[in-house]
């Protein structure tokens, strides 16, 4: 790795990474007869600069029905012509994760694919796990979209999570597309408005500088907000620009939700950090006075992926906390380096991605090896 983490924050990296190398020859043995009882807890090798495309790797590949998508072989008949590269890479990538009988394995190949579409990505240089998930959504999508019919009620806009719309169906869709219904009152006329909006993955503000809750960051999120001078709406009664209230709700929940704490903070040129401890359940997320009250039927949702982020904004370090299906147990990601934790220790002040399910854990049932 050719950034590290800063001093401040060795001690809870180290606390928190504390367990066996693969690569250690001493325990080499003795880690791998463990881990032939434990599919899918592979290490990835650093590709230099590459732990955040690691990280997300590997909270990918604890999501159950995605898992089971790839390995059964449903992707194949899926696939678009001419744009199926990355997702075949992806489903290479994943079988060696959950089949293969190595400790670690190389993402270069599933590297090169989607750097092919994204040049970025081919550079040895840190790069933002977010956004890295965004594009490999989006381009698993690309490659496996069917279109269904719109429904002739439905109103869909996009801002910035994603450029599909949701005429287009697929495994990603179905997993991890949602939607926001935005309730917009003239403050003049009264008159209300709605607008919808497709999501793949939450931003969520952080409302405090020392601790907070992750349903208070949800709370500062879904609160009302008032548009004013520039963000003024058009009203279509009074045929000017008037302040308006607006309040989001979820219109569709999804399956597996993908919370992105916004710990990057901008003020006019001022960029910094923010280094809340965010409580947040491992069980039992509830979602629904979020939820519109007429699509209020998903389930509670559960833990079962953590990004961490240390360091600053010049130069960092990703892992990933992820839940192993198998085995019910959270393991840490450390590139090649990877140990079993304790509950205890998914609690992170360093947590930058939350990804949730509403779905059961369950054992993948691979019906070929791709």
């Amino acid at each position: 790795m050719a950034s590290r983490c800063p001093p401040d924050d060795f001690k809870i990296y180290y606390v928190l990474t504390e367990c066996t190398d693969y690569s250690d020859s001493s325990s080499a043995k003795e880690s791998n007869m463990a881990q032939q009882h434990s599919q899918g807890v592979t290490g990835l090798r650093n590709l230099g600069n590459t732990c955040y495309m690691n990280a997300i790797l590997q909270c990918l590949c604890s999501i159950t029905p995605l898992v089971e998508y790839f390995l059964s072989g449903k992707y194949i008949t899926a696939l678009q012509k001419d744009s199926g590269e990355a997702a075949t890479a992806f489903a290479y990538l994943m079988t060696d994760m959950w089949l293969g009988d190595s400790d670690c394995v190389s993402p270069e190949v599933f590297r090169t694919a989607i750097g092919k579409i994204y040049p970025t990505f081919l550079k040895r240089t840190q790069q933002d796990a977010q956004e890295f998930l965004i594009y490999v959504l989006n381009e698993l999508h690309e490659a496996l979209k069917k279109y269904r019919r719109k429904k002739p009620h439905e109103k869909v806009t996009t801002k910035c999570y994603r450029k599909v719309a949701s005429s287009e169906s697929s495994i990603i869709t179905r997993l991890f597309e949602g939607q926001l219904n935005y309730d917009i009152v003239c403050l003049k006329c009264e008159n209300c408005t709605y607008k919808n909006e497709v999501f793949t993955v939450l931003s969520l503000p952080i409302p405090s500088e020392c601790e907070c809750s992750l349903q208070e960051c949800l709370g500062c999120f879904f609160q009302q907000d008032t548009l004013t001078w520039n963000n003024q709406i058009h009203c279509a009664f009074c045929e000017s620009k008037q302040d308006a209230a607006v309040r989001a709700s979820i219109a569709k929940a999804p399956k597996t939700v993908i919370f992105h704490l916004k710990r990057f903070d901008c003020q006019g040129r001022m960029k910094r950090k923010l280094r809340t401890d965010i409580h947040y359940p491992l069980n039992n997320l509830d979602l629904s006075p979020y939820i519109y009250p007429l699509f209020r039927k998903h389930p509670k949702y559960s833990l079962c992926g953590v990004v961490n982020h240390f360091g600053d904004l010049d130069g960092g370090h990703y892992t990933a906390f992820c839940k192993n299906t198998v085995s019910q147990t959270w393991y840490s990601f450390d590139d090649t380096r990877v140990c079993e934790i304790p509950d205890s220790s998914v609690q992170t002040a360093a947590a930058y991605l939350l990804f949730y399910s509403c779905q059961p854990f369950s054992i993948p049932t691979p019906k070929c090896k791709c």
